[in-house]
């Protein structure tokens, strides 16, 4: 069992989190005596799907304080039922899970604002692995728990595709063509790490631009992607206008994306890196519990810094490199930055395995990064 850094909630939440993150796993640690609904179950789905309202005859009669639905955007309509027992104050905790947020938010999940907080459940980090991180593996694979713990992960991450177009996307009727959707996941993998263009992406798999918007919207209520926005406080320069795009987790961007004799393999190796850090940098905000945000930073002159970090926790500015040694343009970008922003901490993470200082610059190997991340504490003093 590998202790995850999501705290549970002391009052009823939402937990969303892709599928094969270890949800379940969570849940089922964190409140064993919970009473359990689990919508994937064909019976339980039919039956509660059927009469939303047996959810309060189930609970009353279980005696439970905590009260577990798994993958509750499948039956919805409990929803209101949930309100309902809430308002009436019994001392009860809801515990929600679910892989989409989609239908709950089309069906009115604002009934229960206020009443449940919203919690997330990312791919592993490496400081919870401990030992057994290994930054070729994560870069290969990724760090979603069911492919990081499989017995052949490749096959498993081409397995995890069929299961979300199956499951999530056939199965909800969320588009009208599987095919376009398919041809759609590959052009927008050349997307991951840039700066979002919607209109190269819909060129590129032959698709309408007003097509591809909902498929991203799609990729977005799934949590299959995310989206980085500009740092633009207190801006002194022309900034770039538009986010960058990631998956959510470096081996489905590597399963994903085309090889091919026009495809450098030390290109897609630098893009899964800096994939990997940004999802580490997400999760340790998600998890650390403080106003902090992620975004990055391009002048239009195409100056730029992979990621910043903003918040209670301070001003961080991150850039990644996929290489063993630090050469002086690797620093530009950094150098730019904190002409702006002086009171900032700007950090390289680069392949090698030496710790450096460069000016005010530390540049550091980017496996000790990811290892020393750690919600309980500050990204690096």
């Amino acid at each position: 069992m590998i202790r995850r850094f999501l705290l549970p909630p002391a009052q009823s939440f939402f937990l969303f989190g892709p599928r094969g993150t270890g949800k379940s796993v969570w849940t089922r640690a964190a409140f064993p005596d919970a009473l359990v609904l689990d919508f994937l179950d064909p019976e339980i789905f039919r039956s509660y799907s059927a009469y939303p309202e047996r959810l309060r005859e189930a609970v009353l009669a279980g005696g439970k304080k905590d009260i577990l639905l798994d993958e509750i955007q499948k039956v919805p309509q409990v929803l209101s039922v949930i309100h309902a027992l809430i308002e009436e104050k019994r001392g009860l905790r809801f515990i929600m899970t679910g892989s989409s947020s989609r239908k709950i938010k089309k069906t009115g999940a604002d009934l229960l604002a206020g009443r449940a907080l919203n919690a997330s459940l990312h791919p592993f980090m490496a400081s919870e692995l401990g030992e057994a991180f290994s930054l070729e593996k994560a870069l290969a694979t990724g760090l979603v728990p069911l492919v990081w713990f499989a017995a052949d992960p490749q096959q498993t991450l081409k397995s995890y595709h069929a299961l979300y177009l199956k499951e999530e996307v056939q199965a909800e009727a969320l588009v009208r063509s599987i095919p376009a959707f398919t041809r759609f996941l590959e052009a927008v993998s050349f997307s991951h790490g840039s700066v979002l263009s919607v209109s190269a992406v819909a060129r590129e798999c032959e698709a309408e631009r007003k097509t591809v918007e909902g498929y991203l919207k799609i990729l977005e209520d799934l949590l299959l992607s995310f989206q980085v926005g500009v740092f633009t406080r207190r801006a002194k320069r022309r900034l770039a206008a538009h986010p960058k795009f990631y998956l959510f987790d470096s081996g489905v961007f590597r399963s994903l994306r085309p090889k091919g004799p026009l495809d450098r393999p030390e290109e897609i190796g630098g893009l899964a890196l800096e994939g990997l850090v940004a999802q580490h940098l997400r999760a340790w905000i998600s998890y650390r519990g403080r106003e902090n945000a992620l975004y990055y930073w391009r002048t239009q002159k195409g100056v730029e810094v992979d990621f910043v970090v903003y918040g209670e926790d301070g001003l961080y500015a991150v850039e990644v490199k996929n290489s063993a040694k630090v050469q002086p343009e690797h620093l530009k970008g950094l150098r730019a930055f904190s002409e702006d922003y002086p009171e900032a901490r700007c950090l390289l993470l680069y392949r090698g395995a030496q710790r450096l200082r460069k000016g005010n610059v530390l540049c550091l190997p980017c496996e000790d990064f990811l290892r020393g991340l750690r919600p309980g504490k500050v990204i690096w003093q």
